[in-house]
């Protein structure tokens, strides 16, 4: 084991009230909002009840996506002489759905479509030149990127070599150079003025069957028969959107609602329900936190440790039962996961175990045979631990360093790459993301420097106070607001990235403590002459007789009971 990182005291991160304006508060309570909604909902920007009823036709139109038309034009070419479509995916949940919603949208809209997904460990990322050659063997008249593609500089230039033309959908930051794609289609390349430029990569393939479909319209193709319900492919888009933790803007959260409402109306994929199943969770209750924390991870693990094909196929299958035995592969595959990073985890702390967070404002991180597979999610850890942007390196076959790295609010991580790129020009072999996560290359044996020009540049470019972190709240809950109904409606409500779930604070007293399940701390917590039943999951130690705690309202149904308890988040001692 690890010793124990108690050479350094963290500044404990303060509790804060996330501002509420009252006057946006009184007009969502007078269009009907009950008092406890209009007010978190206020403090979240909302301004229009509008806003959070989550209809389709609320929807921002394809048309406002830069060159969407021009893809469906180019795909309804492809379908009327009936060309061969080839899909090149992403190997995480977001490129996993983008594949499925692609292969299954296109398909309803009459195309001859297949998918080809890079392996991680054998291919890289995107659309590399050696995957555009892999292609080629399949003899595709039409490349079409999910969730990559948007660097792809030298793959859509081997393709042209090739004479393959490639229509890019991507959502990802561009580089200083656009590919000389046939088509783009991403929200975030320069001149497009979509309105959301938070759409994930299912996202943006959704957008574009919407225009597709309505090109056919337009030709004429439904005429004679019905159209396609492009409706069905909801689930996979939430659960791509979540799983990638994209903002949840107004946009995006209609877009994850109402695949919700597909799975708690039992209208869900095969493949979808199979890994509720898997995970030991029931779709009919189908919650974000079930996309985020249960689905997403199992499929990913596919991508992490093996072939995100099997991921994909899961999501492709119509059979229940194939689709239940694919849903168990991921599975464990998933615990396989947990089990490696676990290692990672242990060893990371045991080299960080004279780091001091005061004396740096990032994080690097480094061991051989690291899993190249896990870096991502053990880069996460260690920036939750530290509260520090953080990038962990992992070698591959070809001599160099991949990382993945995670950051904190404030400092936007792939700037600070293109900076530091700025700076020492070779040092990083490629590179691109976003605010909050990033990947990039450099060769082996530079990671020391890497990692002194990264710190150089976070000190530069990040608040030394928004190193300590906050925990921002919704401030006090009225006692009586304690109740089962408004927990399991928050419960059943879109939050996420952007649009945080409600965590309330109070002062309470510690009536009884008892550990549970070896890990779980279960409490009884009283204030005001009210006692609460609370849980602290996965944190053992004993609380002190007062506490001001920060807890979110959980629903718990046990033995056809149904209770209130807190779920204590954090918490700090209260002298008196």
């Amino acid at each position: 084991m690890p010793p124990p990182l108690c050479h350094y005291n963290r500044a404990m991160p303060a509790i804060t009230t996330r501002p509420c304006p009252a006057d946006t508060r009184a007009t969502l309570e007078a269009a009907g909002l009950a008092p406890a909604w209009a007010r978190l909902y206020a403090a979240r920007g909302v301004t229009h009840p509008d806003e959070v009823a989550h209809r389709l036709p609320q929807l921002l139109p394809p048309a406002g996506l830069l060159h969407v038309e021009r893809a469906a034009a180019l795909l309804a070419d492809a379908i009327a002489v009936n060309q061969r479509l080839l899909i090149i995916a992403d190997y995480d949940a977001d490129g996993a759905t983008a594949c499925a919603v692609g292969v299954r949208g296109l398909t309803l809209l009459g195309a001859r479509v297949d998918y080809l997904v890079p392996n991680r460990l054998e291919h890289g990322y995107g659309l590399t030149p050696d995957i555009v050659r892999l292609a080629a063997a399949r003899k595709p008249d039409l490349l079409v990127t999910v969730d990559n593609g948007i660097a792809a500089v030298d793959g859509v230039a081997e393709a042209n070599r090739l004479g393959i033309p490639v229509l890019v959908t991507d959502h990802h930051l561009p580089g200083d150079a656009l590919p000389d794609a046939a088509c783009i289609v991403n929200p975030n390349q320069p001149g497009c003025g979509f309105a959301s430029k938070n759409l994930a990569g299912v996202g943006v393939m959704f957008y574009v069957l919407l225009a597709l479909r309505a090109e056919l319209r337009q030709r004429g193709a439904y005429a004679e028969k019905p159209e396609p319900d492009l409706r069905e492919l909801l689930d996979l888009v939430a659960l791509g959107t979540v799983a990638d933790v994209v903002k949840l803007d107004a946009n995006n959260r209609t877009l994850v609602a109402q695949g919700l409402a597909r799975m708690r109306a039992g209208r869900a994929h095969a493949g979808v329900n199979a890994l509720f199943h898997a995970a030991g969770r029931d779709p009919r209750r189908a919650t974000v936190f079930d996309l985020g924390f249960m689905l997403g991870p199992r499929l990913n693990a596919a991508g992490r440790i093996d072939d995100m094909a099997l991921g994909i196929e899961c999501l492709l299958a119509d059979d229940p039962a194939a689709a239940q035995q694919l849903a168990q592969r991921l599975d464990t595959l998933n615990r396989e996961r947990r089990g490696i990073e676990a290692d990672m985890q242990e060893e990371a702390l045991a080299i960080l175990a004279d780091f001091n967070p005061g004396d740096s404002h990032s994080l690097t991180a480094w061991q051989p045979g690291w899993h190249i597979g896990v870096i991502g999610i053990l880069a996460s850890r260690l920036k939750d631990k530290f509260h520090r942007p953080t990038i962990v390196f992992a070698s591959n076959d070809a001599g160099e360093l991949k990382g993945s790295g995670r950051s904190i609010p404030g400092l936007h991580l792939r700037d600070a790459l293109d900076l530091v790129d700025k700076r020492h020009p070779g040092l990083i072999l490629k590179f691109g993301g976003h605010a909050m996560a990033a990947g990039l290359s450099i060769a082996e044996g530079r990671h020391e420097e890497f990692s002194s020009a990264f710190e150089t540049v976070v000190r530069e470019l990040i608040d030394p106070a928004d190193l300590d972190g906050v925990i921002e709240t919704d401030g006090e809950l009225d006692i009586a607001e304690h109740r089962y109904e408004l927990a399991a409606e928050l419960d059943h409500a879109v939050w996420g990235q952007g649009f945080p779930a409600p965590l309330f604070t109070a002062t309470f007293d510690v009536v009884a403590q008892r550990v549970v399940g070896e890990k779980h701390l279960k409490l009884k917590l009283a204030r005001d002459g009210t006692t609460f039943e609370a849980m602290r999951f996965f944190q053992a130690d004993p609380l002190p007789g007062r506490i001001r705690a920060v807890y979110a309202l959980m629903p718990n149904e046990f033995n056809g009971q149904r209770t209130l308890q807190l779920k204590l988040q954090h918490w700090e001692a209260v002298s008196g």
